[in-house]
């Protein structure tokens, strides 16, 4: 089989211009065969366009999806990689590597912000600024209760920040591999 001509590569991973912004009903409705080589979120209009996680990454989702969902209990459930929507303008959607949401059972392609209690962010090469700066921003914007940043590396640490006010205050820190968590549920997670 033959390479993709330029041509033909442009049009198999092309999105089209919204020079007024995109909705969240349009990135959502894109097709998969546009979307299944990225992961495209969107905030204030723009696309965040990123490549899917390399498997240590996803390892590590697995890993920590494992030990929260074990010990989130009935009260709550625990979906890797759900779309979530936040405030009411339509135009924010992204995708936490976790989410943990206090009503189980939910059913559809997207999460509210009023519906996820936590999310977790494990930082990639790709998306650094994303995890640590923008999506810390825009969670706190939509008043999240609780963001887990996981930052992998020879030995993976994370913090775990609750919303105080307008932003997020740092309430428990790994220490040598573990993190201890009494909201928004008990768990000890080894990373």
């Amino acid at each position: 089989m033959a390479a993709p001509t330029e041509h033909e590569a442009e049009a198999e991973f092309h999105i089209p211009l919204r020079p007024d912004g995109w909705t969240v009903d349009e990135v959502l409705a894109l097709p998969e065969d546009q979307t299944s080589q990225q992961r495209i979120e969107l905030v204030d209009g723009a696309l965040l366009v990123s490549p899917w996680p390399r498997l240590e990454h996803q390892r590590l989702v697995g890993t920590l999806w494992g030990q929260l969902a074990a010990a989130a209990g009935k009260q709550f459930e625990v979906f890797p990689g759900a779309n979530v929507v936040l405030g009411n303008r339509g135009n924010r959607l992204l995708i936490p590597d976790l989410v943990v949401t206090d009503e189980p059972g939910l059913t559809g392609v997207s999460l509210t912000e009023q519906q996820v209690r936590l999310v977790v962010e494990i930082v990639s090469p790709s998306s650094r600024l994303q995890d640590r700066i923008l999506k810390r921003i825009v969670y706190a914007e939509a008043l999240i209760s609780f963001y887990l940043l996981v930052e992998p590396g020879e030995q993976n640490t994370a913090t775990l920040f609750e919303i105080q006010g307008e932003d997020y205050v740092p309430i428990a820190k790994s220490k040598s591999g573990e993190l201890h968590l009494t909201r928004p549920f008990e768990a000890t997670l080894r990373l």
